[in-house]
């Protein structure tokens, strides 16, 4: 029953991990369109701005130009020295030429100033006659520079009618009397056709810019979703590429610790037994020397025993992963150091996963029975969503992370190696008399996740203290 849940769960997993790869690339691909919508927000509304801004410009050049013709064509012909002299019958001529455009709204307010500041006509009575100083701008229209049209709400003081009429085109336009003397052609219309206007361009031109970029879009698309597919199916191969190498090592690992038992420790043990009968009944002056070789090679042969168990590894779909753990405990009891294991009953890890898991705990148990000197070694793997880790905690003598490394760490390097290769972290801790720390970590990883990986550094930081199983 064991096997068969296991194997369903590893069944569960692995369509897991499929579904996390396809969720994967159209996470890809959401980021993409994603980028590809803000980068289109942030193209489109300075694009939105300059047409607004030229609709206004093109708006206000228009007016210019009707306002300089109505200066050149109906009002200069007009401005005779009786109008000069506020002659009402001259008045009356001018205000019926401009009645047309003042009736149809084209126009609402009419201004002429002569170079003095006066002025010399308006559709409002009340202001002919009255003066105002020109500003600097005045008197270089006066000197002959371009016509000039603004956008704005009127405050000035000669404003006096058009104060509370929202925004209007002033525009100010160069002319002249019959008698030759400068003067100033002012004209009011409403704001609002130029609003108009920028909205019809804006209208007219924001659509075909937005379907351009979109279009640009959706051609990037088809290539970004190529990419996303590739990268998957590069991330698949280099799964099974990992695969591949474990297995071979797995296979290579098997093959050395066969040929050492069938092989030399047979040899070496014919050996012990011969020289353990030319002992007793050798010559006496050479027993101690028979004796003294007989224990070095019976040493020499549990040590490549003890090699042999190391090297080769467990079937850890046939014992599963604590079994396995538990058997790396032997060798630790015969040099008297004791393991706390804690494993969470509904551990769930791939064949992979498992394997690389076994091995960061065999590699720092070697390192620590072997080059640490430790005393109590700790191992708790913990596991939240998709995210594992396995930390191994030993109060051992330690060393300094930032000098040269001692031996006995090219295996965790090795490894290291091997686990970033499949997608994971492996993080080594210790400070010289503090112990040792290693924690490795694989799939996605919150902050939260690695709570007991800073616990267990901040823990070597202070001095040896190993957690127990409960």
């Amino acid at each position: 029953m064991r096997d068969l849940f296991a194997g369903r769960a590893r069944a569960n997993l692995n369509t897991s991990t499929e579904d996390s790869e396809r969720l994967e690339v159209k996470s890809a691909v959401a980021r993409f369109l994603t980028a590809g919508f803000v980068a289109l927000i942030v193209v489109a509304t300075p694009v939105a701005f300059w047409i607004w801004a030229e609709a206004e410009r093109h708006a206000l050049a228009n007016a210019r130009e009707f306002t300089q013709r109505l200066a050149d064509n109906v009002v200069g012909p007009l401005i005779t020295n009786q109008l000069l002299d506020r002659d009402p019958t001259a008045l009356e001529l001018l205000d019926q030429r401009l009645a047309p455009w003042l009736a149809s709204g084209s126009v609402t307010r009419i201004k002429v100033w002569d170079e003095a500041g006066r002025v010399v006509y308006s559709d409002k009575k009340n202001l002919i006659g009255q003066d105002f100083e020109h500003e600097e701008w005045a008197r270089l229209l006066l000197d002959g520079g371009p016509a000039t049209a603004t956008l704005e709400r009127q405050t000035a003081e000669e404003n006096e009618y058009e104060a509370h009429a929202g925004e209007l085109v002033e525009v100010y336009a160069r002319s002249s009397s019959q008698s030759g003397a400068p003067m100033i052609f002012e004209t009011y219309s409403s704001g609002e056709g130029v609003r108009r206007e920028q909205q019809a361009v804006l209208m007219g031109m924001i659509p075909p810019t937005l379907l351009s970029l979109a279009a640009l879009q959706l051609t990037q698309l088809i290539p970004a979703v190529r990419l996303a597919r590739r990268i998957q199916r590069d991330q698949v191969a280099r799964h099974k590429l990992l695969r591949c190498a474990i297995e071979a090592s797995d296979q290579e690992r098997r093959q050395i610790a066969g040929e050492l038992h069938d092989e030399v420790i047979q040899d070496l043990s014919g050996l012990a037994y011969a020289l353990e009968a030319e002992e007793r009944r050798g010559p006496s002056e050479l027993r101690t020397v028979f004796t003294h070789a007989r224990s070095m090679l019976q040493s020499n042969i549990r040590s490549l025993r003890a090699m042999t168990s190391e090297l080769y590894p467990p079937d850890l779909e046939e014992f599963g992963l604590k079994s396995s753990l538990l058997r790396l405990e032997t060798p630790l009891v015969e040099r008297g150091v004791a393991l706390s294991l804690e494993i969470p009953e509904d551990l769930i890890l791939d064949r992979d996963r498992e394997v690389l898991v076994y091995r960061v705990a065999r590699e720092a148990l070697v390192n620590a029975t072997k080059h640490s000197l430790a005393q109590e070694v700790s191992i708790r793997i913990r596991q939240s969503g998709g995210c594992t880790e396995i930390t191994v905690v030993d109060d051992g003598v330690g060393f300094d992370p930032q000098g040269s490394r001692p031996e006995g760490h090219f295996g965790l390097r090795i490894l290291g190696d091997t686990i970033r290769q499949a997608g994971g972290s492996l993080d080594i801790r210790s400070q010289p008399g503090a112990g040792t720390s290693v924690t490795a970590t694989f799939g996605a990883c919150t902050p939260s996740a690695r709570w007991y990986s800073r616990q267990s550094a901040a823990s070597v930081a202070q001095g040896p203290t190993i957690p127990r199983s409960t």
